[in-house]
């Protein structure tokens, strides 16, 4: 059985924070549809779901989408029978993220690891089927916080990129990487790996997913159906052209109700901001919150740059005024191709209700933030907000890591909040010579002896003075260089030792960070193939999503 701990990370989301806890009743007026811990607010959000199916696209045809999109990547028969599920009318618990170099970082593995453990859960509760899905954010254009992983070496933690290839700034799931692009990143990351019974099929699997893989997110989906397909976790890209398709009449009602939707949200902002909450995502002024690809999109051919819509003369424009589009071109637009159009974090979630009965959202901290912003946009429309999971959070600890913390005497309180402090204090603990300490008393000792022939030498001749204290400098100089010497040495007579600290840090607390927000799932499948990831599906549910310790 996993031995886990569960320990409160520092947070810096005090709104998600107070949703979570349940500390302050006054947020429930944004967060409408109850809490993840209460099962009678499943019940009820479950029933209300089942009373608006003319709000949602018919549940066949975004089956028929997610049937073609899924097959892309090696189908399991679990995934096909939820997506079979979905189309005879089967609600969901959906979480996503943006596409990345091999998952990005391990958050996003928990990310989906939650999905599934609610899902479960609220198939429980509800003695129905509740579906898993992961919504693939392959619309985003970060190219470059989706290009890279960070991986933890010897010599500290390593970035690995995919450099991104001329051409407009476009979504991730429209960025061709090219085959030897792909193979140039996993030729890094086999220098990367330590050696292992696990690295070669894991380095084999890598090529064998790329070798189909046009872009970042073919790959991220590749790789969550190779881990995930078995609990049936049901997979959309939302770029993809067939679900594009399906959303166009939702484009069109939020071009055409634009107004409306911006007053929506700053009413819910000025309503965080009067019970002292600070907004996560801050709408500009005459902000349209849809973007458009501008040379085409995916329904021309052509791979347009992403821009954020703004009104503007009773049209819309580009926040540089470089393009101009009347309302009417843009609602003809909606109807005719709306793979030009894509949505930003405020519209997104309205449209993810609109494709699917979404019972729960899986979400990160700052996620429940921006969230609580758009409750009065769900209304608009005649909906309501799904009920809010907190993604649950791990930080892995390995044996040799575990054993290293005990002879060292640490907490996992110690690395998370003074570890260079308790380094420290333990490198001085092991001077017995007292490096530090002689050789500041030899230094007051010579000051003090030679300050007084200093002064003298200035009676004698006044120049003198400067010239005995630039000669002084330099001896303390020299002292300090002996010094630094001298503990160099020390230090390296504990290289080992200094190695376990280091160790420690990188792995528990990453360049003073969580380990699940820094580092990629193929350094923990290369030490434990799967098992890491069936300990942390083997955990229960927890519907606070307070982060745990994971002794593997």
């Amino acid at each position: 059985m996993t031995s886990t701990n569960f320990y409160e990370l520092p947070s810096s989301q005090p709104l998600s924070d107070a949703y979570v806890k349940q500390t302050d009743s006054r947020l429930n007026a944004l967060f409408h549809s109850g809490h993840p811990a209460d099962e009678e607010h499943w019940r009820a959000r479950s029933s209300r779901l089942d009373g608006a199916k003319e709000l949602r696209v018919p549940s066949a045809d975004i089956a028929d989408a997610l049937r073609r999109y899924n097959a892309r990547f090696g189908m399991s028969q679990e995934t096909a029978a939820n997506i079979e599920a979905i189309g005879q009318g089967a609600q969901v618990v959906v979480g996503g993220q943006q596409a990345g170099l091999w998952t990005g970082p391990i958050l996003v593995i928990h990310k989906a690891v939650t999905i599934i453990a609610a899902a479960k859960h609220a198939s429980k509760v509800l003695n129905r089927a509740v579906v898993p899905v992961f919504w693939i954010a392959g619309e985003d254009h970060d190219w470059d916080e989706a290009n890279h992983i960070t991986a933890a070496t010897e010599q500290g933690l390593r970035k690995l990129a995919v450099t991104r290839p001329e051409g407009p700034r476009t979504s991730v799931s429209r960025t061709a990487v090219a085959p030897e692009a792909w193979e140039s990143a996993i030729a890094e990351l086999e220098t990367v790996l330590t050696g292992s019974e696990f690295k070669e099929p894991l380095l084999d699997k890598l090529r064998e997913l790329t070798k189909s893989a046009k872009t970042l997110s073919d790959g991220f989906a590749g790789i969550l159906a190779w881990l995930f397909g078995g609990y049936g976790l049901v997979l959309i890209d939302a770029d993809d052209a067939a679900v594009r398709a399906l959303e166009a009449p939702m484009f069109r009602r939020m071009l055409a109700d634009n107004d409306a939707l911006e007053a929506a949200y700053t009413a819910n902002g000025q309503m965080l901001d009067s019970l002292g909450y600070r907004m996560q995502a801050a709408a500009a002024p005459d902000c349209a919150n849809l973007f458009l690809f501008r040379d085409g999109g995916s329904s021309s051919g052509l791979q347009g740059d992403r821009v954020l819509l703004y009104k503007r003369d009773g049209g819309f424009t580009d926040k540089k005024g470089e393009s101009f589009w009347s309302a009417d071109e843009l609602l003809s637009l909606a109807d005719s191709s709306p793979g030009q159009f894509s949505n930003n974090v405020l519209t997104r979630p309205i449209m993810q209700d609109y494709l699917f009965p979404v019972l729960a959202a899986v979400l990160g901290a700052g996620e429940i933030a921006y969230w609580a912003q758009i409750g009065g946009a769900f209304r608009h429309f005649g909906m309501e907000m799904p009920i809010l999971v907190p993604r649950m959070s791990f930080t892995l600890v390995e044996g040799t890591i575990a054993k290293h913390m005990m002879k060292y005497d640490l907490t996992f309180d110690d690395v998370v909040r003074r570890f260079e402090e308790r380094k420290q204090q333990w490198l001085m603990a092991q001077d017995r010579f007292d490096i530090a300490g002689r050789f500041g008393a030899a230094k007051r000792d010579f000051e003090s002896l030679y300050a007084p022939l200093v002064e003298l030498a200035g009676e004698v001749q006044a120049g003198l003075a400067a010239l005995g204290t630039t000669n002084m400098n330099k001896i303390l100089e020299q002292i300090d260089f002996l010094q630094n010497r001298t503990q160099d040495a020390f230090r390296k007579s504990h290289d080992a030792s200094i190695r376990h600290w280091d160790r420690i840090g990188t792995a528990i607390w990453p360049g003073g960070k969580p380990q699940e927000r820094v580092l990629n799932m193929t350094a923990y499948y290369n030490r434990y193939g799967t098992d890491w990831l069936a300990k942390l599906l083997a955990l229960p549910y927890v519907p606070s999503g307070e982060h745990q310790i994971v002794y593997l």
